[in-house]
């Protein structure tokens, strides 16, 4: 088909300059001609419809309370202050507004490489923070422009990758006009530039929550059904709900497609992106227009959640009981009627996890596949699993109390781990290809994040285990202060700033910012995660038991064989 450019202006007080991120459009893309005139007209009410009573703040306020801005009393540490001062410094703006903060702005740093840009998953604890602020406008500008992104053509050495694709990131350019003048322009990247050229799976992902949290927040629900809105959710299902080989409900995804982003031995199905694809259905279904356009998908939906949650409730989890299972298990079982499903092999049981795991606590395992079982403890999946539901209540408590038995394992000096135990020697050589950046407990490969603290404490307060997250995020507070908010720090017990961390990393200053209002306000916490949820489970045909291997998972036989 052919292929228009178009350079259009937006008639918007927001965007005073030309719009140059809509190029090379396919005709067949998204809605057709007379609906994408249509989304162009829509795209320049960015500015209307504004939540706040007194009218559109300035950006110099970005970070501010009401209370601040009408001269009210709030107390706030030393460290509270730096992090709002540093979140505002590193606000990218596009055209004079706010469309997101940088990865890190490190002032002594010469060669940022791309941490000067605008990262998707990175954004959404900074845009957590200023919407709990009552800050809405930047997360609004940020959605949107995104939304825009995602319809660019794609192309990595002449393939180009699935409509709907999110970028993981983009950079505000300049560029030079006839003789002296300039123009700003979005240049993204889909994971063309990136390390390895790994695809930012997770990206539509968040970006999905991060709407959900946007209208919840701001009660600005009008945005979530505008036409190029609905839009871009639906080519974000259709993308991940489109069929292929794989006989599982788990999105099948390759190495680096996440927050680990490097080679980790996570291809398959890692439970990250199963607690974030779950997510994001849960939100898209809140979200989409019902209507007999988006009927069947709505439908899909539902039968993929539900089919989900009981996959990874069923298989994924892991327990004092469910290893003594295993070390149990029968092989090469051929038959509906087979216990041990994907042919796990006993020997795959670690060492360290015997002694590790204790008797009152248990966790969602890293990734599952046939003859595969990944012991490890991903911190972001488990959380998220906590947090979106995907877990179930007596499920959601063991992980904390593993969390709470386990913590000097797990947060030590810094919290969190991002994976524990860290792969060592042999085990390290073979699965990073002696990845220099990721040696054992560094990086990704058992480093300490904080950025996870705001995951953590959402997931602390919805179980009323608040004093976990208390004691975590004071654990982080007088570190990061002092140590110039890295971006993760390395060592068994996290000690140390990492070898390769940048300072002044945003999402752990937003993360830490996001973590303390929570704290102030937990409230706030339930706009952010969901409850359980019976009726996925009453559409669910899943192999509980029966002479055919099946039986509805109704609402008692859910109770009965998984929640108790």
């Amino acid at each position: 088909m052919p292929k228009q450019t178009f350079i259009t202006f937006i008639p918007s007080v927001l965007f005073a300059c030309k719009l140059t991120t809509i190029r090379r459009y396919h005709r067949e893309n998204i809605l057709g001609w007379t609906k994408l005139y249509k989304i162009l007209g829509i795209l320049g009410e960015l500015t209307t419809n504004h939540l706040y009573k007194n009218g559109r703040r300035e950006f110099s306020t970005l970070g501010t309370s009401v209370n601040d801005v009408e001269g009210g009393e709030k107390v706030e540490s030393e460290a509270e202050k730096e992090a709002w001062r540093l979140l505002k410094e590193a606000v990218v703006t596009y055209c004079g507004n706010p469309v997101g903060t940088m990865a890190a702005n490190d002032p002594n740093d010469k060669m940022p490489l791309n941490y000067d840009q605008v990262f998707i998953r990175d954004f959404v604890p900074s845009a957590l923070a200023f919407l709990l602020k009552g800050e809405g406008e930047i997360v609004r500008n940020f959605l949107l422009h995104t939304l825009q992104l995602q319809s660019w053509e794609k192309t990595v050495d002449c393939y180009s990758p699935g409509q709907g694709l999110m970028p993981a990131s983009f950079k505000v350019r300049t560029v030079p006009l006839d003789g002296t003048k300039f123009e700003e322009v979005l240049d993204p990247d889909f994971g063309e530039s990136a390390i390895g050229r790994v695809a930012p799976v997770d990206s539509g992902l968040w970006w999905i929550i991060l709407l959900r949290a946007y209208s919840k927040i701001t009660g600005d629900f009008a945005m979530q059904e505008r036409v190029d809105v609905q839009t871009g959710i639906k080519l974000i299902l259709n993308l991940c709900l489109s069929d292929g080989f794989d006989m599982f409900p788990s999105l099948l995804v390759t190495d680096g497609s996440c927050m680990i982003d490097r080679r980790m031995g996570i291809h398959g199905h890692p439970l990250e992106i199963q607690s974030l694809f779950y997510s994001a259905l849960r939100c898209a279904r809140e979200m989409l227009a019902l209507d007999e356009g988006s009927k069947n998908l709505v439908r899909t939906v539902n039968n993929r959640l539900s089919a989900l949650s009981f996959h990874i409730r069923e298989y994924y989890w892991l327990d004092m009981k469910k290893i003594n299972e295993i070390y149990r298990y029968k092989t090469e079982e051929y038959s509906t009627e087979a216990i041990n499903k994907f042919n796990i092999y006993p020997e795959q049981i670690p060492h360290w996890l015997m002694d590790w795991i204790p008797e009152e606590g248990g966790y969602m395992i890293g990734n599952l596949q046939p003859a595969h079982m990944d012991f490890r403890f991903f911190t972001l999946g488990n959380i998220w699993s906590i947090v979106s539901s995907l877990s179930t209540p007596k499920q959601n408590n063991s992980i904390l109390n593993l969390v709470e038995s386990k913590w000097d394992d797990l947060v030590g000096s810094m919290p969190l781990k991002l994976i524990y135990p860290a792969l060592e020697h042999e085990e390290w050589r073979i699965i990073t290809g002696s990845d220099p950046k990721n040696t054992p407990w560094s990086y990704h490969n058992g480093g300490s994040w904080p950025t996870l603290l705001w995951q953590f404490t959402l997931a602390c307060i919805k179980m009323g285990r608040i004093e976990l997250a208390r004691k975590a995020v004071g654990i982080a507070e007088k570190k990061l202060y002092a140590d110039h908010w890295p971006e993760y720090y390395d060592t068994r017990s996290g000690k140390f700033i990492g070898k390769q961390s940048r300072l002044y990393q945003t999402w752990t200053i937003a993360g830490f910012l996001t973590s303390k209002m929570l704290l102030a306000n937990p409230e706030k916490a339930n706009l952010l995660f969901w409850e359980e949820d019976y009726d996925l489970l009453e559409i669910c045909v899943c192999a509980l038991s029966g002479k055919t291997g099946r039986k509805i998972c109704s609402r008692v036989a859910a109770k009965s064989q998984i929640l108790v």
